[in-house]
């Protein structure tokens, strides 16, 4: 894996409306939170290429192509990809088996072009499909961790996280707010994440 470049880096973010921060009354989502605590002279831009609803099928169709058009003609430029995964497989009742090998397909052809990726895991709702949700983020994290490439378990420490549920109960929608939001910033801030950017481990205390 090699560090920033010099002159830019691009992440490109592929998932579902969770990585666009809906619910959220500030409109940043995780990653809004994740971008301003990201302290590299490189980083000039991060796309949020969601797709709300979007299972894992109809994803690994997409992110190539989408990652082609903000990548191609500038070969300068360290380009990323954070594939960020939401509920959907659950609620379309997909298989573990298949969604296991359409993020396993994304990250073979990601690693095949040399782009670095970082995978962040599905959060919990508040409904009651935990164990089949829990399963999948466990078939998702396993999957990313037989390809060392990072793996954002969102899940397990939110799962019975009394803030969390509650910024549930309290947004009145399937999706967090400000502190929800935050807390799934803060676990992938702590996962990984200036170390896959190659930053000093001091960026995370800034």
């Amino acid at each position: 894996m090699t560090s920033p470049g010099q002159d830019q880096l691009r992440i490109c973010v592929v998932g579902d409306e969770l990585a666009a921060g809906v619910g959220d009354p500030k409109g940043l989502g995780w990653l809004g939170r994740v971008t301003a605590r990201t302290h590299a002279p490189a980083l000039t831009m991060v796309f949020p290429l969601v797709v709300p609803g979007e299972t894992t099928t109809a994803l690994s169709a997409r992110w190539e192509g989408e990652f082609n058009r903000r990548a191609t003609g500038a070969p300068e430029v360290d380009h990323r990809l954070v594939i960020a995964l939401g509920r959907a497989d659950v609620d379309a009742d997909l298989s573990v088996a298949r969604s296991r090998l359409n993020l396993a397909n994304m990250l073979d052809v990601a690693d095949s072009r040399r782009v670095p990726a970082f995978v962040v895991g599905p959060p919990p709702g508040a409904d009651a499909d935990r164990e089949r949700l829990a399963e999948l983020s466990s078939a998702f994290g396993d999957v990313a961790n037989r390809r060392r490439v990072p793996y954002v378990d969102t899940f397990t420490p939110l799962v019975d996280h009394e803030q969390w549920l509650g910024d549930l109960a309290a947004n009145g929608t399937p999706y967090p707010g400000q502190a929800g939001y935050g807390l799934m910033a803060w676990l992938v801030l702590h996962t990984g994440w200036y170390r896959w950017l190659g930053l000093p481990d001091d960026d995370q205390t800034a």
